[in-house]
């Protein structure tokens, strides 16, 4: 059995690491299809990932109810090729070597459904871009 390894290694991080990051590595794991190493953690994880995260990302079909915050750890960082921050400011180590993206948006915590919704697909069009990217690079 042959496996591939993965193009790319990501790890998205914010804050509580319940709603965006998790949405984030929902949509990549959904998206590429195994292709890249997905991470998300938390500078403080909150208890439980975002019910209306949960439920927005339900709607179009990826499943992050099993989730759970996790903590940021150095070695996660270390680890990855791609750093892809979400409000989480000074908290985010930084290493050498890696690329870091920091996304602008909105913090869907005390957020009902439809308020999530829009960051939802904000989300989806920023993995689809870094899909895009990551595989570019493969082809160079």
């Amino acid at each position: 059995m042959s496996s591939t390894p993965p193009l790319a290694s990501v790890l998205f991080v914010c804050v509580h690491n319940a709603g965006r990051s998790q949405m984030a590595a929902g949509f990549l794991n959904h998206l590429a299809g195994g292709r890249v190493e997905v991470r998300s953690a938390g500078s403080i994880p909150g208890d439980q990932v975002n019910p209306a995260a949960v439920e927005a990302m339900k709607e179009v079909g990826v499943d992050i109810s099993d989730q759970k915050p996790k903590i940021l750890t150095t070695e996660a960082v270390q680890a990855s090729d791609y750093v892809i921050t979400m409000g989480c400011g000074d908290a985010c180590p930084i290493f050498p070597g890696k690329k870091y993206l920091d996304w602008a948006l909105e913090d869907p915590a005390g957020k009902g459904v439809k308020s999530v919704r829009p960051i939802r697909d904000e989300i989806k069009t920023r993995i689809e871009a870094l899909i895009a990217e990551i595989d570019a690079k493969q082809e160079a």
